[in-house]
């Protein structure tokens, strides 16, 4: 059976449409996925000006802060007693473009011969807390062991009291946010570093942040 010229016209036509379409949505899939490999974590500062210090590195102006045992995200500030978290900015032109590593920073205290290295970010959840959260009261404590068993023994020690694990992921997911991002990324960019360090704050009296990357090479002397 024969298709009449028109009905042939049509779908040749129908058929070269489902060919664009289908075109079009192949190359919105490398689209999707560099907008993702250019999503930001801690939005940049209005200019490296904005940070404690800056020093230029090649084309690049690294500029940084010194958070103490402060863990800042956009969301909330939390804490850490087994590390110092310094933030840094990284800043370019326009269309400047880096390849960002946190291994690529390192932290001089107080002069020592050796640098503290930058530590992945994960090792610092072991310490991190939420300031604002308090534990439920002593009196809600009591009230609920004591039902159906007298109590618990008043020589015992009272157990601990962890923070919930929807609230501790929470937490964690924000600092992972907040943390420099990696790999190459179009500039500013911006986000925190964790250096493990246990001492009190009060004991630094010098801070020098090492930056040695691919941009070049730049010391920051911080403000304690």
């Amino acid at each position: 059976m024969r298709l009449s010229s028109a009905l042939r016209s049509g779908l040749c036509t129908t058929l070269l449409l489902i060919g664009v379409l289908c075109s079009a949505q192949a190359q919105d899939v490398p689209r999707k996925e560099a907008s993702a490999n250019e999503a930001k974590g801690m939005p940049p500062r209005v200019s490296p000006a904005e940070y404690q210090a800056q020093a230029q590195a090649g084309a690049v102006t690294v500029a940084a802060e010194f958070m103490g045992h402060n863990v800042p995200t956009p969301e909330a500030i939390y804490t850490t007693e087994d590390f110092v978290v310094v933030e840094a900015g990284l800043f370019g032109p326009p269309g400047a473009r880096a390849t960002l590593s946190t291994g690529d920073f390192s932290l001089r205290i107080n002069g020592k011969k050796t640098a503290l290295p930058s530590q992945p970010y994960e090792l610092a959840f072991r310490s991190l807390k939420d300031p604002e959260w308090e534990p439920p009261s002593k009196s809600e404590s009591k009230s609920k062991t004591s039902i159906g068993g007298g109590g618990a023994d008043q020589g015992s020690a009272p157990a601990p009291v962890h923070m919930p694990m929807e609230l501790r992921r929470a937490m964690e997911q924000r600092v992972q946010r907040a943390t420099l991002l990696e790999g190459d990324r179009a500039l500013p960019q911006a986000g925190l570093l964790f250096f493990e360090y246990r001492g009190k704050t009060q004991g630094i009296r010098s801070l020098e942040l090492i930056y040695s990357g691919s941009a070049g090479n730049a010391n920051l002397a911080l403000q304690p």
